[in-house]
């Protein structure tokens, strides 16, 4: 009875440790998913409000939230085309990993521009403009440079394997219509040839009469000037 207990016992805190992993699992997801819309609804926000400023502030204010706005809707644009890609071509992961190492100095300009929102010398700020112009268009360049090369080799993938489809369902389409060349009806039999007249049906032909080697002398013919035969004698 121990045992029994001992193997009850085993088992229910098997269950309880197996549930308590669930929970943790599905918590943690949930979490996930939670500051996944918590921060997509931060960057909306905040993508609006900088397109607000970009059209209401002018001057070097507005210029330097339209310089963010290019920033972050390059960056995330090829972060989001990459991302998808390389889970198709694990060859794009290299790609990958030169956007992070790019994604860092955006992150790093992107916090410089939005400490310059709130810059109060408009002359300072206006002298610094062409600089933080020329950074600016330097990542989101590379990052496009990205973003389009994977799209075209995705796109060329797609062209290759669409081009070979193309040629086999042609083969097949080819081979289904050659019915005509290739299809062989065995030739008709022969009809048979009408016999001659004078050819006797091997049915009803019968062998000919056999001959004896040596015929038999005809009589001869009498002649009434001939005397009778006398019978010989027996004696």
């Amino acid at each position: 009875m121990e045992a029994v207990f001992a193997v009850v016992a085993l088992l229910f805190v098997l269950f309880v440790a197996l549930g308590v992993y669930a929970t943790v699992k599905v918590v943690g997801a949930a979490k996930r998913s939670a500051d996944r819309h918590i921060t997509q609804a931060r960057r909306t926000v905040e993508d609006h409000t900088l397109k607000a400023k970009a059209f209401v502030q002018p001057g070097p204010a507005g210029e330097i939230a339209q310089l963010r706005l290019a920033l972050r809707t390059s960056m995330r644009a090829t972060q989001d085309a990459l991302e998808a890609a390389v889970a198709e071509d694990a060859s794009l992961k290299e790609s990958l990993g030169l956007f992070q190492r790019l994604s860092a100095h955006g992150h790093e300009l992107d916090g410089e521009l939005r400490r310059l929102e709130t810059e109060p010398d408009r002359a300072a700020l206006a002298a610094r403009l062409p600089e933080l112009r020329e950074r600016t268009e330097r990542i989101t360049g590379s990052a496009d440079s990205l973003r389009w090369a994977a799209r075209d080799r995705a796109r060329r993938f797609a062209s290759d394997d669409l081009d070979s489809l193309s040629e086999q369902i042609d083969m097949e389409a080819g081979a289904l219509r050659h019915w005509t060349t290739t299809e062989q009806h065995p030739a008709p039999p022969p009809w048979p040839e009408t016999p001659a007249a004078d050819t006797p049906d091997p049915a009803t032909a019968k062998e000919p009469e056999q001959r004896p080697a040596i015929a038999p002398s005809a009589p001869r013919p009498a002649y009434p000037w001939q005397k009778k035969a006398r019978p010989e004698s027996t004696t």
